[in-house]
């Protein structure tokens, strides 16, 4: 049975080692802490992630280690890294975690038999190029793979993909990466084959394309609002054509969460290196903020000073445990401190979060399973 490490057993990383598990691989996945790590082979690791649990308990090839080495004494030759790569203040992305990765590559030598590296990280656009001949030198094939997967829908997102993208150049790899999905995905996905750098920029531009839209949405129905009109029938009407479409046109709030936001600022520092003025982007982070200001001052407007106001979720999307960017939340924080009385409906764990973060500021209330 072939055998795949996954460096990188984080959320993302669980979900695609556990699902290729699943349909036949020997699965190795390597992460940092000798804890998780522990949990992980123990099965006494529970995920707020739909399915993980399952999958995890149901697992009977896949083991987790803290020791890179593993991958060569137990001949491994596709090795996928899936680990974060932060975003800086610039609004590019580190790739230290990668770096330190090839780092240890380097020191293990040259192999004798090819080896597959597939980065499934999102990076900046021209960073695998700029890797891929240290690991050419090292007896390295190296493809692009980012996913497009939504949080809260991880395991079937990866099941069910619109696009397998695939980034490289040689193809004896690109064809093996092709097999690997075509055992784990459910459907019949459309292969978007290109170099690096493409599948780079794809990565982030169908990111800031949606971000686009879901501004925009927002946008007609503030000025719906504002105007006396109905935003749902206008959107509704706007998505009938099939040159739009209704998905990620809703009106609600804004866009948020561990990859819209950053994904767009990232590619707007991208194409500014490139020569380049992305003023969509640009306009629409503005148009994000606009939003959540239009929204305050409604909510403020349309709330007695007195009266309570329940907000039956705030991490970015309902049904996760992330709290990163999430525009509930900020529309929460903001009420509450122009001194609304604010009652947060949550799950334990991410009540525990908040408190963490805002002491006594909200009321909090424990969702019922």
């Amino acid at each position: 049975m072939e055998k795949i490490a996954i460096i990188g057993v984080g959320r993302l990383g669980l979900c695609l080692a556990l699902n290729l598990e699943a349909c036949g691989y020997h699965i190795l996945g390597i992460d940092l802490s000798q804890e998780y790590v522990d949990a992980l082979n123990q099965k006494r690791f529970q995920s707020q992630e739909p399915q993980v649990s399952d999958y995890l308990h149901s697992a009977r090839h896949f083991k987790a280690s803290t020791e890179l080495s593993r991958i060569f004494e137990e001949d491994i030759r596709t090795i996928f890294i899936v680990v974060s790569t932060p975003s800086l203040p610039t609004g590019e992305f580190s790739h230290a975690y990668i770096d330190a990765i090839i780092d240890q590559l380097e020191q293990h030598g040259r192999r004798n038999s090819a080896h597959h590296l597939i980065i499934n990280s999102t990076c900046m656009p021209g960073y695998c190029s700029s890797i891929e001949e240290r690991l050419h030198a090292l007896n390295y094939t190296l493809t692009y793979n980012p996913e497009f997967i939504a949080q809260g829908s991880i395991i079937r997102d990866q099941q069910f993909p619109d696009q397998v993208l695939i980034g490289g150049s040689n193809p004896a790899a690109i064809d093996s990466l092709k097999a690997v999905y075509g055992k784990l995905c459910k459907n019949s996905p459309r292969y978007c084959v290109m170099s690096l750098i493409s599948a780079e920029m794809t990565k982030l531009a169908t990111n800031c394309f949606l971000t686009t839209k879901i501004a925009f949405a927002n946008a007609i129905g503030d000025i719906a609002l504002k105007a006396g009109a109905e935003p749902e029938k206008i959107l509704e009407a706007i998505g009938a054509d099939s040159r739009i479409g209704t998905k990620y046109l809703k009106y609600g709030f804004g866009y948020g969460g561990p990859c819209f936001p950053r994904d767009n600022k990232a590619f707007t520092h991208f194409a500014g290196k490139a020569g380049c003025h992305m003023l969509i982007s640009e306009a629409t982070d503005q148009a994000n903020e606009a939003h959540h200001a239009f929204l305050t001052e409604r909510w403020l407007k349309d709330h007695e000073q007195q009266e309570e106001i329940l907000f039956d979720s705030v991490t970015y999307k309902k049904g996760t445990d992330i709290l990163e960017a999430s525009q509930q939340l900020k529309l929460a924080e903001a009420l509450a401190r122009s001194g609304k009385k604010i009652t947060i409906r949550e799950s334990p764990d991410v009540i525990k979060q908040l408190i963490d973060l805002y002491g006594n500021l909200f009321s909090y209330q424990v969702h019922e399973n």
